[in-house]
């Protein structure tokens, strides 16, 4: 019997040799392509980069619909690779655009050591390549970036991702090679990556974002949980369209289809009040910092305790009936997000703090067990999903209400010597205006109270609390300043980004340097529009 490293060595022969040759086409005209690494393996193992970078160069190759690109460079020089299915000319995003269809980006390997997601977008790739979901290019343009933590997929190592049912021989790390978790990273932008993908955002505009994740946190009898944007600002018609419509249809297409039960992310707290809790409402979160720029965000997370093939279909499974969703709905999607867009938040209350919302009522919540197994190549232990499934009743905290609200206002005004904040807000699209000349202006400025700084460092970062109040004073604001005019369609993420109370804006990072007075936060306001 052939060694593990035997094995790998003789598939990844036989997958280069298939490299050589053109795709073949069978009789019924199928284009017949390679199966991925996980496939091939029995699902022993996940693809590496080079992996993801052949299959995906053989599927645009097989298919006139299929077009490839890149779209970014990670921190140590690897091109990240995006996929575009439709009907257009090419690649690139003014292709995309002109196209007018409804556009859908999916997103793979945040967290590299959750590979389900890598795997199902490279089998659903080579179904597209074959003609399948053919129908879906009459309404959507799909695209897929299947290995975005690239740097971190190539750390693999036999214990990562510990507990979790597979891949056993192996998988990449959480963070990127800077040590940064990628899905905490959207709101300061510090990897190339996050600045990478939201240049991606601000290009080809995707009305759609899916994020597919592994969950292994409570023993629960779900294949799969999901999330629609969970901050309070987020636009009220994404949300109803999410959880009235698209996600209820999405779990009924899924039960029919698998006997699968697919349900809202939560996890049961191991102290506190018992409860169904989601996670976090914050916008550096991939999913709520979407719904800030008044786009469709939908979170999936593969149950880590099912088999990694379980997984890997329970996940294609989920996005094919996303996109039959969206493909039915094209016309729908666009116009709430257009309407998002176009509407003028100034002088709307929203939330700069938020906690979570319990149900009114308890809920039915679909608990599970697990069976210990051990790693042959390691050693370790690792969960594995048993059939055994009981209802429980509890509360379910699945949405936040603020705690803390401010009227947005008409424009920030901020400082010339603002260097990273005006970097960063360009970096996420952000229009902005330097005033030519000095102007003596009726504003509001923050003062501040106290100043409370983590003790511990996060994300590279000792987290800022300013505590005070809005002033109203008036101010020479002086040439050079640069106004930030809030109606826009970004005017949501603006507000979340430039308020001092904000509890994931740049003054909770650090990223605002102190102004002249030590006193008063040195991005100043107004009300008015003048």
């Amino acid at each position: 019997m052939k060694s593990h490293s035997t094995l790998r060595i003789t598939l990844s022969l036989l997958f280069a040799l298939s490299l050589v040759c053109p795709p073949a086409r069978a009789q019924s005209g199928e284009i017949v392509l390679m199966q991925t690494l996980a496939e091939r393996t029995g699902f022993l193992e996940t693809s590496r980069y080079a992996d993801v970078e052949a299959m995906t160069d053989a599927v645009a190759a097989a298919s006139p619909m299929i077009h490839k690109t890149y779209f970014a460079y990670t921190n140590e020089g690897r091109a990240l690779p995006l996929l575009v299915f439709g009907d257009v000319a090419d690649a690139s995003a003014t292709s995309v655009l002109a196209s007018g269809r409804t556009r859908v980006f999916i997103q793979a390997n945040i967290h590299a050591g959750e590979v389900c997601g890598k795997e199902a977008m490279l089998i659903m790739l080579r179904d597209l390549a074959n003609g399948g979901h053919a129908s879906w290019a009459d309404s959507l343009v799909v695209l897929v970036a299947p290995i975005y933590n690239a740097d971190g997929n190539e750390r693999f190592h036999l214990t990562n991702r510990g507990l979790q049912n597979g891949p056993l021989g192996g998988m990449g790390q959480r963070p990127n090679a800077q040590g940064l978790d990628l899905n905490r990273d959207h709101m300061k932008l510090d990897s190339p990556e996050a600045r990478s993908l939201v240049a991606l955002f601000n290009a080809y505009d995707p009305h759609v974002v899916v994020d597919l994740h592994t969950t292994n946190g409570t023993r629960h009898a779900y294949h799969l949980t999901y999330s629609p944007p969970l901050h309070p600002n987020t636009p009220p018609a994404i949300n109803s369209m999410l959880r009235d419509s698209w996600l209820p249809a999405v779990t009924d297409s899924i039960r029919k289809r698998t006997g699968w039960e697919f349900y809202y992310y939560g996890n049961v707290p191991r102290r506190g009040e018992a409860g169904w809790y989601t996670f976090d409402h914050r916008p550096r979160f991939n999913n709520n910092y979407t719904g800030l720029r008044n786009r469709f965000a939908i979170l999936s997370e593969a149950y880590a305790y099912a088999s990694f093939e379980e997984r890997i279909r329970a996940t294609l499974h989920f996005v094919e009936e996303i996109l039959g969703y969206a493909h039915d709905n094209a016309e729908a999607i666009r116009e709430i997000t257009d309407a998002a867009d176009a509407e003028d938040i100034r002088g709307t209350s929203l939330a700069v703090r938020a906690d979570f919302e319990r149900s009114a009522e308890p809920v039915d919540i679909l608990m599970g067990e697990v069976e210990e197994a051990r790693n042959p190549y390691s050693g370790e232990r690792f969960l594995v999903r048993t059939e055994a499934r009981s209802v429980e009743r509890m509360y379910e905290y699945g949405t936040f209400a603020p705690t803390e609200s401010e009227v947005a206002p008409a424009a920030y005004y901020v400082p010339a010597g603002q260097h990273v904040v005006l970097d960063r807000l360009r970096d996420h699209g952000v229009v902005l205006e330097q005033l030519a000349s000095d102007g003596t202006r009726s504003v509001e400025r923050f003062r501040i109270d106290s100043l409370l700084v983590a003790p511990n460092e996060y994300q590279g970062h000792f987290e800022h609390d300013l505590r005070g109040a809005w002033e109203t004073e008036t101010i020479v604001v002086p040439a050079g300043t640069y106004r930030v005019d809030v109606n826009q369609p970004l005017g949501r993420l603006i507000f979340s980004l430039l308020e001092p109370r904000s509890d994931d804006g740049f003054a909770v990072w650090g990223l605002v340097q102190p102004g002249e007075s030590p006193r008063h936060y040195p991005i100043v306001r107004s009300t008015g529009n003048p």
